[in-house]
């Protein structure tokens, strides 16, 4: 089948890629690369992949290429999946005979409620798609096809049973070829990765447990899977050489670090190709390793803090321990590896002392950049479930993001209120970067690299731009609140 591979044009701004573990608009804007829809596109001969937010493509630019196709699947998620389904809507509208199918963590643990909700999509395929968008595209009877949820000829939904979790991960096409074939890369940016990037999966699953964290819930597991080293280098051979002016290469793995003895090798071979790069790690990462990480070429660390407060890291199984997390950012700053630091406010056990203690750990271990979320209990999390039962869970607010794709405080608590959670963003933002040490690094960092200097303006119109946006949101919520 003529197969197209769609990421939807939606909010402006808005970042639905692999990467982002909270689908939304960001504090400065931000693409990563469309991973999951590039894996499915790599096994399909003759595919297209459109990734229309990066490439600042309207429903007038898609809409001609329903007809130049037989397929369509698209990525959806919780916050884009009513978007995603108009533009389904629309796809039909020109071409009535078009499938339509959609992948992703909300159609993987809501199959059937999405295909209730949304009369359009003709299927989803759950959890580990990538096989199973395949053998669609090769117009396999779809009642023979593992994990797909479908509406056969009478209309009845059906839900085939589940296709087994990959262990050869060296059996997946590399990526890159289709970023380079249909994509321009240079259209993708992340504030604390060099520009231009690219980002690649060098395995799935996170030995974690976090209970907010989405992807190992639904779609990768709990049991790290890993592409051989040889096969890894191979496809950063293939991105040197095909991506001109490369600046650094990402592994998105949800914990890059959870091997340590892997992740060394591939460090190594990455010092003899001479490649700057960065990693997901948990914060507990050896200095030794980090020494080799560093020795081949590592740049950063993207580590999930969530908070500085150890009761809350315990009610949400993170398994950290604050004094090994300061340790390891002393260690991290003394070996040269900045951090980019995440953190998230509205966690199980939070109140307006720990969001102070989060801010206070945050200035102490410093990272260089870092990026304040809201809790989102995203349907297939424990979190999810855990905030229904106890009635944390505003349920008119489940689609985590307002009308302009902006994130919103879908939790509350009987001592804090969703008001108090939205505005403690602001605040921790503004504690953190204005503040005279981190405005000289700032300062300094653009006045040695004159592409940093232009970029860190942008940013900067950006990011007051989002403070100023957040700020009218919260005079609205608080009119509302006072109305109500």
């Amino acid at each position: 089948m003529r197969t197209l591979f769609l990421q939807a044009p939606s909010f402006d701004g808005f970042d639905g890629g692999a990467g982002s573990r909270y689908q939304a608009r960001r504090e400065i804007k931000s693409f990563w690369f469309p991973t999951w829809l590039a894996q499915p596109a790599a096994l399909v001969e003759g595919s297209k992949l459109v990734d229309a937010p990066p490439h600042r493509q309207t429903m007038a630019d898609v809409l001609p290429l329903a007809k130049q196709h037989d397929l369509v699947v698209l990525h959806t998620s919780t916050p884009s999946f009513a978007s995603d389904v108009k533009v389904a809507e629309a796809l039909k509208a020109v071409n009535p005979s078009l499938k339509v199918g959609m992948i992703g963590a909300k159609v993987a643990v809501q199959a059937a409620e999405s295909l209730r909700d949304a009369p359009v999509i003709d299927f989803v395929a759950r959890n580990e798609f990538d096989f199973t968008i395949k053998d669609v595209a090769d117009d396999r009877s779809w009642a023979s096809i593992q994990g797909l949820s479908y509406r056969n000829a009478e209309g009845v939904v059906v839900h085939n049973p589940d296709r087994p979790i990959l262990e050869d991960m060296d059996s997946l096409p590399f990526v890159s070829p289709v970023y380079r074939r249909d994509l321009t890369y240079e259209n993708y940016f992340i504030g604390y990765l060099k520009h231009p990037y690219v980002s690649i999966y060098t395995g799935r699953g996170c030995k974690s447990r976090c209970t907010f964290c989405l992807w190992p819930q639904t779609v990768g597991g709990h049991r790290y899977r890993t592409r051989s080293v040889e096969n890894v280098i191979e496809e950063i051979r293939y991105i040197k050489a095909n991506f001109p002016g490369l600046k650094e290469i990402f592994f998105d793995d949800d914990t890059f670090t959870d091997n340590l003895p892997r992740a060394e090798a591939i460090a190594r071979e990455m010092g003899k190709l001479g490649v700057t790069w960065s990693c997901n790690a948990k914060a507990n990462v050896p200095r030794e390793t980090l020494k080799v990480l560093k020795d081949g070429g590592l740049r950063l660390l993207l580590v999930g803090y969530e908070s500085g407060n150890q009761q809350i890291l315990h009610n949400i199984k993170k398994g950290m321990r604050i004094e090994v997390a300061k340790k390891f950012s002393k260690d991290c700053a003394e070996l040269g590896i900045a951090i980019h630091g995440t953190f998230i406010l509205g966690l199980p056990g939070e109140t307006k002392e720990t969001i102070e203690e989060t801010i206070r750990f945050a200035i102490e271990t410093n990272p260089h950049t870092l990026q304040v979320s809201l809790a989102a209990p995203y349907p297939g999390t424990h979190l999810f479930d855990q905030a229904a039962r106890e009635g944390w869970l505003d349920t008119a607010n489940t689609e985590y993001v307002d009308a302009h794709g902006v994130q919103i405080a879908p939790l509350a608590y009987p001592h804090l209120s969703h008001q108090e959670i939205f505005d403690s963003v602001e605040t921790f933002y503004r504690r953190f970067y204005f503040r005279a040490p981190k405005i000289a690094s700032i300062c300094g960092e653009m006045i040695r690299d004159r592409q940093m200097l232009v970029r860190r303006l942008r940013e900067g119109v950006e990011f007051f731009g989002f403070l100023r946006e957040r700020a009218k949101a919260s005079a609205q919520g608080k009119l509302t609140q006072k109305a109500a």
